[in-house]
C-alpha cells in the first residue's frame, strides 16, 4: 500500500494538514486564547534552535553519506519518486508530533524521559523498513514478512536511531526553553531534503509517481 501514489499523496495531505493544526495552536496560543487540546510543542523557538536543529541534521547526514561512501553501500541506494519526496517532507510533521511530541515521558525525572527517548528511538528507526519487509503485500493481502540483516539496511537503521537521538535532544534542550517542535520539524525536513537531493544526484529519483 505505502507504494501507492494515492495513499502517499494522502499521506503528504495528512501532513500539511496537521501542520495547519499546530500553526492554529501556536496563533491561538500568541493572542491568549491557548487550545486545551493542543498539539504538542505548539509554541515558537527562537532563531538559535533553528539554526542549530538545522546544522546538526545536515552534519548527521553528511557523516551518514561519508559512511556508506567508506563501506562501500552508496550504491545500493532505493529508487524515489517525486510524489513520494513530498510525502517524506510531510512525515517530517508527522513523525515529528507523534514521536518527539507524544511519545514523551515528562515530568517523571531525566533517566526516564531518556530511557523513553532511547526505546522509541528504536521503534523509530526499526518502523523504517531497511531491515525487513513485506513480500507480496501486507499479511491481509496474503504477504509475508522478511527479515534482512545486511550491511546496508543495518547502518541506514542505526544512521536513523541517532537522527532520533538529535531531533529528541533539539525538542529537550536548553536552547529550546520553549520545548518547541518547530526545530524538530526543521531538522527532519532538512534532513529529509538533503536525502532527495543526494538521490537526485546519484539518478535515484526517477519518474513523477
Amino acid at each position: 500500500m505505502n507504494d501507492s501514489p494515492l495513499y502517499q499523496l494522502l499521506m503528504f495531505a495528512a501532513g500539511l494538514y496537521l501542520l495547519k493544526l499546530w500553526v492554529d495552536d501556536v496563533k491561538a496560543a500568541r493572542v491568549g486564547k491557548p487550545n486545551p487540546t493542543s498539539l504538542p510543542g505548539a509554541t515558537l523557538p527562537r532563531t538559535n534552535a533553528l539554526v542549530i536543529a538545522i546544522a546538526g541534521a545536515v552534519v548527521i547526514l553528511l557523516a551518514e553519506t561519508w559512511g556508506e561512501l567508506r563501506l562501500g553501500i552508496a550504491g545500493e541506494q532505493s529508487d524515489m519518486t517525486w510524489v513520494f519526496a513530498l510525502c517524506t517532507l510531510s512525515a517530517a510533521v508527522v513523525e515529528e508530533i507523534i514521536f518527539r511530541g507524544f511519545l514523551v515521558i515528562q515530568k517523571r525525572g531525566r533517566f526516564l524521559l531518556w530511557l523513553g527517548i532511547v526505546a522509541a528511538s528504536v521503534i523509530f528507526a526499526l518502523l523504517h523498513q531497511h531491515l525487513w519487509k513485506w513480500d507480496g503485500g501486507w499479511p491481509w493481502a496474503g504477504g509475508n514478512l522478511i527479515v534482512e540483516f545486511n550491511l546496508k539496511g543495518c547502518f541506514s537503521t542505526a544512521a536513523l536511531f541517532v537522527g532520533s537521538l538529535w531531533f529528541y535532544a533539539v525538542r529537550f534542550a536548553r536552547f529550546n526553553p520553549q520545548r518547541s517542535l518547530l526545530p524538530c520539524f526543521a531538522a527532519h525536513a532538512a534532513k529529509n531534503l538533503g536525502v532527495i537531493i543526494i538521490k537526485l544526484l546519484q539518478g535515484h529519483l526517477v519518474g513523477a509517481w
